[in-house]
């Protein structure tokens, strides 16, 4: 298969050996597992590595355009996926949302450490503490990617229904898909043996602890729908990461502090690249702004008190530049970074799991198990959190809570890679303004249409051919 593709160091021989027939050389061009995983400290490296392959850029982008959250700008080249014609060989080729290729590199990373590190030698007395640590970590990502890959390509979960591979050892041979029942259950096999491993403290934040490997068992479960798991495991999140002030919730998305945040990568210009360039071209200087690619939809302009609400401000603004040189103006804040112009433009970090998205994961669930005064408490301490003389509300009905809820995802989790899997998840269809589709078939994708799965890119098919396709493709 493809994304089980390995890459090995390669050495330069620059020794020559004399006395010696060649077939008596040994081979010195290939480092194997047992020597580049020798040490504790090579497999903390090796960990390191599989963190970068993580890549949640492309869901970010894929929820965005897929969804409603955005409408064309100046610079138009996705009419496949935005307008929902995308076939198996435009997610590779054209539109690039191959999945496979970097995640199944991350479990392959995680696996090698996870298969090196009983063995590891340790050069120094903290080795030990590292080794449990790294162990923790591996599992984690392990976890946190194969999710991640159910989510692109399978649909809502159902134990019959098809899933992807869950690979537990680095392997070439191919492998086929399994079913979601064992596969939700190996994530979260793996997820709680990352637990008691990883640090119970954000000293770190770049790096896996408790409390995103709770806030990642808080998300799957939200999409198992086991819906007291998932309440008890926000409830361990909120309790330890407590909502953001008002005052310092701009802070956030500015990386001047990590409140509410357990778990972030690190993005700069060099390393990891200009996340807000998803949205926004970089810019010649301060007057000369980047090509807007894509502008926040009318949709989600309009869904805010853009006067009392603290997240309008810090994800969106109006750029009167802009304005003055009749180009779009509205524009996608969230991860602006530095000033147009400057080195550090589009760069900001990527927060995975925060505190805003655990209080709504345990509102819906709340609301599933019809405890509707605790989905309202839920709601309303966001609400409050974010907006100045809220009102609070209340929820005569499941359903009522239940939309209430996914509108205040919608406000609270724009551009982070939630709100296209959301609708599925909920079997609801994405509804865009006329004003926000580029065409008359574009603005609606009904409810459970097959296009909310991806399909498996066409090389990966190529590569294997026992790999089953999605329906629709």
């Amino acid at each position: 298969m493809k994304f089980l593709k390995l890459f090995s160091t390669a050495f330069l021989v620059l020794t020559l050996f004399s006395c010696k027939k060649l077939l008596e050389v040994p081979e010195t061009d290939n480092i194997g597992g047992d020597i580049a995983l020798r040490t504790v400290s090579n497999n903390e490296s090796a960990i390191m590595g599989a963190y970068t392959q993580l890549n949640p850029e492309m869901a970010i982008l894929l929820n965005s355009t897929f969804s409603d959250e955005v409408k064309v700008g100046e610079f138009y080249n996705a009419a496949t996926t935005h307008e929902w014609q995308f076939a198996t060989q435009d997610v590779t080729i054209r539109d690039n949302f191959n999945a496979m290729v970097v995640l199944y590199r991350a479990v392959d990373r995680a696996n090698r450490v996870i298969q090196a590190l009983p063995n590891a030698t340790a050069l120094k007395a903290s080795d030990e503490a590292t080794r449990s640590r790294v162990l923790g970590e591996a599992y984690f990502v392990r976890a946190y990617a194969h999710f991640e890959l159910v989510r692109y390509y399978s649909g809502n979960y159902d134990p019959n229904g098809l899933a992807m591979t869950y690979m537990e050892s680095p392997t070439l041979l191919p492998q086929t898909r399994i079913t979601q029942g064992p596969y939700y259950q190996k994530i979260i096999a793996d997820i709680n043996a990352a637990k008691p491993l990883l640090p119970n403290n954000q000293n770190d934040i770049y790096r896996a602890n408790r409390s995103a490997a709770v806030g990642l068992h808080a998300r799957v479960a939200l999409y198992m729908r086991d819906w007291a798991t998932a309440a008890a495991q926000a409830t361990e999140y909120i309790n330890a990461l407590p909502l953001a002030s008002r005052t310092a919730f701009p802070g956030i998305w500015q990386d001047v502090n990590n409140t509410e945040v357990a778990f972030k990568l690190a993005r700069t210009a060099q390393i990891g690249g200009r996340v807000g360039s998803l949205f926004r071209g970089t810019s010649a200087n301060s007057t000369n702004i980047g090509t807007i690619t894509w502008s926040p939809s009318d949709k989600i302009w309009n869904a805010y008190d853009q006067t009392n609400d603290i997240r309008f401000p810090t994800y969106f603004k109006v750029e009167p530049i802009l304005v003055a040189a009749n180009r779009p103006a509205r524009l996608i804040n969230k991860y602006a970074g530095g000033s147009y112009g400057s080195p550090n433009e589009n760069v900001a970090d990527i927060k995975v799991f925060r505190t805003g998205e655990m209080i709504l994961i345990r509102a819906e669930a709340r609301a599933e198990q019809n405890d509707l005064a605790g989905a309202a408490a839920d709601v309303n301490a966001l609400r409050n959190a974010r907006i100045t003389g809220h009102t609070n509300v209340t929820y005569a009905t499941r359903d009522a809570a239940i939309n209430d809820i996914l509108l205040e995802r919608f406000r609270e989790l724009p551009y982070e890679g939630h709100r296209f899997w959301d609708l599925r998840r909920k079997n609801m269809p994405v509804e865009r303004l006329a004003s926000d589709a580029p065409s008359a078939t574009s603005q609606t994708l009904p409810a459970g249409h097959f296009r909310f799965v991806m399909p498996i890119p066409q090389t990966e098919i190529q590569a294997n051919p026992a790999y089953q396709q999605n329906p629709g493709y």
